[in-house]
């Protein structure tokens, strides 16, 4: 009986390349080498002796094309043992979500139908993907750059498995004491959160709701996507510039460092999923901006905005429209988003097919 998932191995630059290409191709052998959840620790050991900056492909095997052979792997392995060989590439289309290898810590595997397992996956694998640096605390990881000090999305605890309001604490202050975080922060994404968030609250934290919501790709595309058109990073700076600009406008003198870690950091994202940003101009001029990361089968629409002077025009609908577009031509069948719990956007993107799948905390203070 196959296995409802099979892994694969493999560096975070080579998965990158992958997306690129549209799959991982077959080795010297002709196929490519998998295993199973139980297996995946053999190849780790015997091809990356010690790594723990891995990441591991969740393949659905009911979305290969070609076969799939159980037979015998490296002569050292305990007898009668058979591995999964894909006489074939492997597409990105069949990947349902990528999650860190860190052993040993276990590995959280979702199901091809599990859209709330796999928009986790996504949202706690990247920043651990793109990290400068990573290191292990109760509950999950510490991301670092210390390049980009301002920006808490590259600098904070991601945290998976439940601990309590004085362990986050405990293990921010030193991560953040030791790093020269500016603020600290972490990520609780596992259910039940909210208790922990609540407690970081009365200890003086900030602590935002953020829904997550999903979409399938086989469902019409609300809107027209005439209007968007893809571009070049470099082209939405200005828009993304003025929005923080206005949002942190309070910052006074230290306003033009924190902008430009902000802006400057969005660059790295494509280093380690497919990143593509639309937009949609007036008079030349962008003026409403979206983007789409690309990570196997699941997609994420993120930052979508539209100027103040131009909203009410339809333009985040255009800029939505063709994101969805992209992401079903790239082979994705679920896109996700996360939106503020107590923000209007969540509403709006619920008139256009996305659906509460579950939610996350973002929680946050000075140092």
């Amino acid at each position: 009986m196959q296995p409802d998932v099979l892994l694969h191995l493999i560096e975070p630059a080579a998965w990158r390349a992958a997306l690129a290409d549209g799959g991982v191709r077959p080795d010297g052998p002709g196929f490519v080498h998998l295993s199973t959840p139980q297996q995946v620790h053999r190849p780790a050991g015997r091809l990356f002796p010690g790594r723990r900056d891995l990441a591991v492909l969740v393949v659905d095997p009911s979305r290969l094309a070609d076969p799939v052979r159980f037979e015998p792997g490296h002569p050292g392995d305990p007898d009668g043992e058979l591995f999964p060989h894909l006489y074939g590439p492997l597409p990105t289309s069949a990947v349902v979500a990528v999650v860190p290898y860190r052993p040993p810590a276990p590995l959280r595997l979702p199901a091809a139908g599990d859209a709330l397992a796999r928009a986790l996956a996504l949202y706690t694998s990247v920043p651990v993907r793109r990290a400068v640096g990573v290191g292990d605390v109760p509950g999950g990881v510490v991301v670092l750059d210390p390049d980009l000090p301002h920006s808490r999305d590259n600098n904070r605890l991601v945290l998976t498995e439940p601990v309590d309001a004085a362990a986050v604490e405990a293990a921010a202050e030193e991560v953040g004491g030791n790093a020269g975080w500016p603020h600290l922060a972490a990520l609780l994404a596992w259910p039940g959160a909210a208790t922990t968030a609540a407690a970081l609250a009365l200890r003086g934290w900030a602590a935002e709701e953020l829904v997550l919501m999903s979409r399938r790709t086989d469902v019409p595309v609300p809107g027209s996507a005439a209007r968007a058109e893809v571009v070049g990073q470099h082209e939405v700076h200005d828009l993304w510039e003025r929005s923080w600009r206005r949002d942190l406008a309070s910052l006074g003198s230290g306003l033009d460092a924190v902008v430009a870690q902000l802006v400057g950091r969005e660059q790295l994202n494509d280093r380690v999923v497919a990143v593509t940003d639309v937009v949609v101009r007036e008079d030349g001029r962008v003026v409403a901006a979206g983007q789409l990361r690309v990570d196997g089968a699941t997609a994420a629409v993120e930052s979508v905005l539209t100027d103040p002077a131009a909203r009410g025009r339809g333009h985040g609908d255009a800029v939505l429209a063709r994101i969805l577009e992209l992401a079903a031509d790239a082979g994705c069948d679920l896109v996700v988003l996360e939106a503020a719990g107590d923000d209007w956007p969540r509403h709006w993107y619920a008139r256009r097919g996305f659906e509460q799948i579950g939610r996350t905390w973002a929680v946050d203070r000075p140092a």
